[in-house]
């Protein structure tokens, strides 16, 4: 087959269906063998749904061939296991013996909507807490780029489906960087929306807000489409990745929101944003450097985050399978579940104010997205949960405070370090911003050429 399915682009393979140069089934038999023979090597997926997605590509090409059109009809696609989908567990992560999903969840009709055929759901940590995709029930998730390296998380097997060519395009979940950390580790754009923009429903809210759902992509038309679809829009956000930006006054920020942990910015990770500063200036953007107000952006983030675990686990059919750090966390948000979880949600209207202000100065901000590359698997195995706290927080301790403010972010790659391991940057905007972001992000990518980057084998 062609380098288009090996490595499919999603908005190409959308107009190859249209064209009729290539049927849904094709693709999708392709697609599934293509995960079957890589599921050994990377372990990207948690379950597969082969005969329904089959059956799903038939109708998709019924359909084309009568004349119809969809956005992303017959494309084939992945989704986090984290969200519903009629028949399948949704374990997020866990041990144990979860029963089928009775409907689909709302994110996952609007990818129907779409035309999107859901080839499977992907490996997450347990209940998404960690930047590394490992577990005791399915075992460790692999870099595409090196297999001894974790491709982050919580949506790493999103993000290896899509870095490996698996599928075009797959749908995470970001708390605390899930979607923006998997995509700087694998060379993806991954895109966190503002907070709303993606139907949660049957929650009303994840993780008392902290979460959202957006896209992965190799390319930021891909990652926007699929926002689209998502979203249940019509090409608002593909249609700004045409636009131009205009030039903008971006902030260059480096500065560690205060966490209590040890942090420091790689050498490397540092001279990789710095590199994207100087092509965006190159595109005729002004950049100067300037730090946000963080304050103390993190004691809003505890309780809510912790709480959200608790919740969770009272879902988990056998709470004796789950690892220790997870039912840790758990207590610690049971404790902070009243008037901690009540007093952070009342702040974070002046924490919008405090950290907002930067955006009185600039349009945009580029910060690195992780402090370090990918760390090697099994880095965090056998740790306590403060131990394990701490290493998380020295290797990401950029994307987490806007969750709290529950404003847009998109990740970017920015090269790979001297080993071969994919890095990447943040360009955040205040609430609502994604059309902004995405213009700005597409410009840079028109000379970055990431796409191009293949990972070896």
């Amino acid at each position: 087959m062609t380098s288009t399915v090996t490595f499919p682009g999603l908005l190409e393979l959308a107009g190859r269906l249209a064209d009729g140069e290539v049927s849904s089934v094709q693709l999708t038999e392709a697609a599934l063998a293509r995960i079957e023979n890589a599921q050994p090597k990377l372990n990207a997926f948690r379950r597969l749904r082969a005969e329904d997605a089959l059956a799903d590509a038939a109708r998709a090409d019924e359909l084309l061939a009568a004349g119809k059109r969809a956005p992303l009809l017959g494309v084939p696609l992945a989704i986090k296991d984290d969200v519903d989908i009629t028949g399948l567990p949704t374990a997020f992560g866990c041990c144990g013996d979860f029963p089928p999903a009775r409907a689909d969840s709302a994110v996952v009709r609007n990818l129907r909507d779409a035309g999107a055929v859901i080839v499977g759901k992907t490996n997450t940590p347990e209940l998404g807490q960690w930047p590394f995709t490992e577990g005791p029930e399915f075992g460790a998730t692999r870099n595409p780029w090196q297999l001894d390296h974790t491709p982050g998380g919580s949506s790493g097997g999103s993000a290896a489906a899509v870095a490996a060519g698996l599928v075009p395009g797959a749908l995470g979940s970001d708390g605390a960087g899930s979607i923006r950390i998997p995509s700087a580790w694998t060379n993806l754009v991954g895109i966190k929306p503002h907070r709303g923009r993606v139907p949660t429903a049957p929650d009303p809210e994840l993780f008392h807000g902290l979460t959202v759902l957006g896209p992965l992509a190799r390319t930021v038309a891909d990652a926007a489409a699929l926002l689209d679809a998502a979203t249940g829009t019509t090409r608002m956000f593909r249609a700004a990745a045409d636009r131009d930006p205009g030039r903008l006054r971006i902030g260059l920020s480096t500065r560690i929101a205060f966490t209590a942990t040890r942090t420091r910015l790689d050498p490397e990770v540092r001279r990789a944003v710095e590199r994207l500063a100087e092509s965006l200036a190159g595109l005729g953007h002004e950049i100067v450097e300037i730090e946000p107000n963080y304050g103390m952006v993190g004691l809003n983030f505890l309780p809510r985050s912790l709480t959200g675990v608790r919740d969770w686990c009272r879902r988990v059919p056998d709470d004796a399978l789950l690892d220790p750090r997870t039912k840790s966390n758990a207590r610690h948000g049971g404790v902070l579940a009243g008037p901690a979880l009540r007093l952070a949600k009342a702040t974070e209207p002046l924490l919008r104010l405090q950290i907002g202000a930067v955006f009185r100065k600039v349009d945009v901000l580029l910060t690195p997205t992780t402090a370090t590359p990918p760390p090697r698997i099994g880095s965090f195995d056998g740790l306590s949960p403060w131990a394990t706290d701490q290493a998380m927080i020295a290797a990401c301790p950029y994307a987490w405070p806007w969750n709290v403010l529950g404003w847009p972010g998109v990740n970017v790659p920015a090269g790979l370090t001297a080993n071969g391991l994919p890095l990447g940057a943040q360009l955040l905007g205040p609430g609502e911003s994604e059309e902004l972001l995405i213009s700005v992000a597409a410009q840079l990518e028109s000379v970055e050429r990431w796409q191009d980057r293949r990972p070896p084998g």
